[in-house]
């Protein structure tokens, strides 16, 4: 970092804001330790955003440095101009020797400035309060916002993640030991890859790095690499759950699977459990702005001996908040909320990494900070065992009438049918109700199975046994080849709202649901 003028900060006042735009490679974790530990700022840039999104965070953050991989190269000539007043260097990664032919300027080839640099370094003594990454939000209901944190947040939420690790009382856990081998299929521009980079760092586990995900890819890497350890989204699942060759691999070492970045159905767990025995999925919750986890699954001592159906039931909660963080869920007074597993609220946190304030926004930040928490407009419920259940985003809760439909619910419910793949669930406007829920399906392949047969699922499923009323279940259904996705694996909602009449087009009217 020296060679190219980084410098560094203190604290209150940031470094140089070094980017990157890269796979999950050795050459972007290397980066992970060696900008913040310079003092510098890592910037790990979104390659999936919209590319005005990419503009604006590289030129709000002023990056004075851009890392990027060979395969990104049209990529950012595509945007080069947009952003040379503010990039003064820029640095190509390849596995190949050379620089390309192309219109960047100051460009630098990274193994040649590997060669070129001293084998000896003496690492600049930091305070824990220097900032080490910025991390902007996907920009799903306006532009980007930057979350900064300090080299402290992201030690202490690291050592309290490990400490986690040690008393969950879930036999199915794996965090520790000398032969754990993680596979880091969380994208390393995405929320610090949901801290793995500092948990595996720290441990001196084994990390495999696989560039990109395919289900292809992750099957071998299993295979060959003894893998026991990953974190993924619930769509991740999805997608092994419906692969044709899954049997051919060799998945034994694979004994645990963190799932966040959404809720995680019990149903999806069942489904993906039985393709691949011996191993568990387990839920979690966190945002940008918490850097990223704030609650995670967890069993209690006096369950551990629990039948594993029951344990299940528990796993796929959000769980319980991370020693070292605060967690409530609070009505519209700022109340928490009664534990009894129907009440909703908003979760709000404090703790140390948790963002005091959005990157050069003080508009945003007023939004979310006030009354001494972080507001993250995520709704939830509390059970008897306190144990946080996710509900719905705030801007996704359905209000049908004088009552809120979490779409999260009926997702999850959604995917407890063995012919479905993935399920979600937006409102559309209704001139009697206001909002109505159109559900968007994706069936398992050569599935027979219609609309009829989904909404009788819910019934048997949801209504019968007393999960939802007959009034949640949707009054549209829409049958897809593909449910759109944001960059980092989430259900789309804005996006299914922005192309509404697309889907409104092919969905059936649920008339038997009529009655409310």
């Amino acid at each position: 970092m020296n060679s190219l003028g980084v410098h560094a900060g203190k604290p209150g006042e940031p470094g140089d804001r070094v980017a990157t735009m890269a796979l999950n490679t050795h050459r972007h974790l290397e980066l992970y330790y060696a900008v913040p530990c310079s003092g510098a700022v890592l910037h790990p840039i979104n390659i999936r955003l919209a590319q005005n999104h990419i503009i604006y965070t590289i030129n709000h953050s002023e990056d004075k440095i851009i890392f990027f991989d060979d395969l990104f190269l049209p990529l950012v000539e595509a945007i080069y101009d947009k952003i040379k007043d503010t990039v003064e260097k820029f640095v190509y990664m390849s596995d190949k020797p050379g620089l390309p032919d192309t219109k960047i300027d100051n460009l630098y080839e990274y193994e040649v400035l590997l060669e070129q640099g001293s084998e000896e370094f003496e690492w600049p003594h930091l305070s824990e309060d220097n900032y080490a990454t910025l991390c902007y939000t996907t920009g799903t209901t306006g532009l980007p916002k930057g979350a900064m944190f300090t080299h402290r947040a992201l030690y202490l939420q690291t050592i309290h993640l490990i400490a986690h690790a040690s008393f969950v009382n879930d036999p199915s856990y794996v965090l520790l030991g000398e032969n754990i081998v993680f596979m880091m299929i969380t994208p390393l521009y995405h929320i610090h890859a949901w801290c793995a980079p500092f948990i595996y760092g720290f441990l001196t586990a084994k990390l495999v790095l696989p560039g990109t995900f395919t289900v292809e890819g992750f099957c071998e890497l299993v295979q060959t690499e003894g893998v026991t350890d990953t974190a993924v989204v619930p769509t991740i699942l999805a997608l092994l759950t419906e692969y044709k060759d899954l049997d051919n691999y060799d998945l034994s070492s694979l004994t645990y699977v963190r799932v966040g970045g959404g809720a995680l159905p019990l149903g999806l767990k069942t489904k993906v459990e039985k393709r691949i025995p011996g191993f568990s999925a387990t839920s979690g919750y966190g945002m940008t702005e918490t850097a990223p986890t704030t609650v995670r699954s967890f069993v209690k001592k006096y369950m551990s001996e629990w039948s594993k159906e029951k344990l299940d039931e528990v796993r796929v909660k959000s769980g319980l908040p991370i020693p070292g963080i605060e967690v409530e869920v609070v009505d519209e007074n700022g109340k928490p909320v009664p534990h009894d597993n129907k009440t909703l609220g908003q979760i709000v946190i404090r703790g140390p990494w948790v963002i005091e304030k959005y990157y050069k926004n003080p508009e945003k930040t007023a939004e979310v900070w006030y009354d001494g928490w972080f507001h993250t407009g995520d709704v939830a419920k509390v059970d008897e065992e306190d144990f946080i259940i996710i509900a719905d985003r705030m801007s996704d809760v359905i209000r049908s009438g004088s009552e809120m439909v979490p779409t999260i619910l009926l997702e999850n419910l959604a995917n407890m049918a063995d012919f479905i793949i993935e399920a979600t669930v937006v409102g559309v406007p209704d001139d009697v109700w206001g909002e109505k829920p159109l559900a968007i399906i994706k069936l398992l392949p050569d599935s027979n199975k219609t609309e009829d047969d989904f909404i009788e699922f819910l019934k048997a499923e949801g209504v019968d046994k007393g999960k939802i009323t007959n009034w949640m279940l949707p009054k549209l259904v829409a049958i897809v080849d593909e449910v759109p996705k944001t960059s980092v694996g989430k259900y789309n909602k804005r996006e299914i709202r922005k192309n509404l009449k697309k889907y409104l087009a092919i969905a059936k009217d649920m008339k038997q649901n009529e009655a409310k």
